[in-house]
C-alpha cells in the first residue's frame, strides 16, 4: 500500500508539472518563464520515477527467510556435532539456554526486519494537492497577497536620469515612476500625464486604491510588491480588486517632488481595462497577449 502511494504521488506530480507547462502558459503563475525548461525535465522524471516505483520489488522477503534456514541448520548441525562428541551435558545446557536465547534474539530480528504496518490514511490526502495540480491549478499571486505584504523600496537610482520624452501620455512602470517622485531632483515628472498599467488592490481605508505589480525574482516564493496609490478613477465606487488596468493621469502632489517624502501616488483622469498582460510578474512595460 505505501508503494502504491509513493508511485501514484509521484505520477500525479509529474504530469501536473507537463500540464501547465506544454499545454499552457499556466506555470507562468509561480515561476519565471525561463525555468520552464526545468519543470518540463522535473516533471518527465517524476513521472517516470512513479512508473519505475510501481513495478518495483521490495526485496525483503528472500532475507527473512534465508536468515530463518541459516539458524535452523546451524542450530541443528551444532546440536548433533556436540552430542556425537560426546558433551551431552553442553550441548544439552546450550540447547536451553543459550540456544533458546539465541532463537529468541533472532527471530526477534527477523520480526523486525518487517514492516507489517500499513500506509497512514491520513497520508492519502497528500494526493489532494497533487492532483489539484492535474486537475485544478493553484490561481496566481493577486491583490489578497498585495493587501497583506507591504510595497518593498525601490532601488536607489545611482546615475542620473535620462531626460523625459515628449511623449504624452508617457508609458512608465510603477518603479519609474516611484524613481522619478521620490528620486528625481529636477522634478521632470511634475505636471506630465503618465500612463501606468497593473492590477487593483483595495485600500483598506477606503482612500482610493492602489496599482500593483508583484515581481518574480526566481518564482512565487519570493515575489516583491510594488504598489501606487490611485485617487479618482472616474466612478464613485473603486475598480474590483485584481483588475487590471491602464491608468492615466499624473503625479498626486504631496511632500516635497523628489525626496522620499513624496509619495509614489498618482490622480487618475482615465482608467482603461486590459487584459492580464503575458509578463505580469514583472514590472516592465505590459506584452498583451496576441
Amino acid at each position: 500500500m505505501r508503494r502504491l502511494l509513493q508511485s501514484l504521488l509521484l505520477k500525479l506530480t509529474g504530469l501536473g508539472l507537463l500540464r501547465i507547462t506544454l499545454f499552457d502558459d499556466t506555470y507562468l503563475r509561480y515561476v519565471k518563464p525561463g525555468l520552464r525548461p526545468v519543470l518540463i525535465v522535473s516533471g518527465v522524471v517524476l513521472l517516470l520515477l512513479g512508473i519505475a516505483a510501481a513495478f518495483s520489488r521490495t526485496g525483503n522477503g528472500g532475507h527473512a527467510h534465508d536468515a530463518h534456514d541459516g539458524h535452523a541448520s546451524d542450530a541443528h548441525d551444532g546440536h548433533a556435532s556436540d552430542a556425537h562428541d560426546g558433551h551431552a551435558s553442553d550441548a544439552h545446557d546450550g540447547h536451553t539456554d543459550g540456544g533458546h536465547e539465541a532463537h529468541a534474539h533472532d527471530g526477534h530480528e527477523g520480526h523486525d526486519g518487517h514492516d507489517h504496518s500499513g500506509t497512514p490514511k491520513i497520508a492519502w490526502l497528500l494526493v489532494l494537492p497533487a492532483l489539484s495540480l492535474l486537475l485544478f491549478a493553484p490561481p496566481a499571486l493577486g491583490a489578497y497577497t498585495a493587501a497583506r505584504s507591504g510595497a518593498e523600496p525601490v532601488a536607489v537610482q545611482k546615475k542620473g536620469f535620462e531626460p523625459l520624452p515628449a511623449t504624452s501620455p508617457l508609458p512608465l512602470t510603477l518603479t519609474d515612476f516611484t524613481k522619478r517622485v521620490q528620486q528625481d531632483r529636477s522634478r521632470a515628472i511634475q505636471g506630465r500625464t503618465v500612463r501606468l498599467t497593473g492590477f487593483v488592490t483595495p485600500d483598506a481605508t477606503g482612500d482610493g486604491w492602489y496599482l500593483t505589480r508583484i515581481i518574480f525574482t526566481c518564482c512565487a516564493a519570493d515575489s516583491q510588491t510594488v504598489k501606487i496609490h490611485v485617487y479618482g478613477s472616474g466612478s464613485a465606487e473603486p475598480p474590483a480588486a485584481d483588475t487590471w488596468l491602464a491608468v492615466t493621469g499624473t503625479w498626486h502632489p504631496a511632500g516635497t517632488l523628489g525626496t522620499t517624502s513624496a509619495p509614489a501616488a498618482l490622480d487618475a483622469r482615465l482608467t482603461t481595462p486590459i487584459a492580464q498582460p503575458i509578463n505580469a510578474f514583472t514590472d516592465d512595460l505590459p506584452i498583451t497577449p496576441g
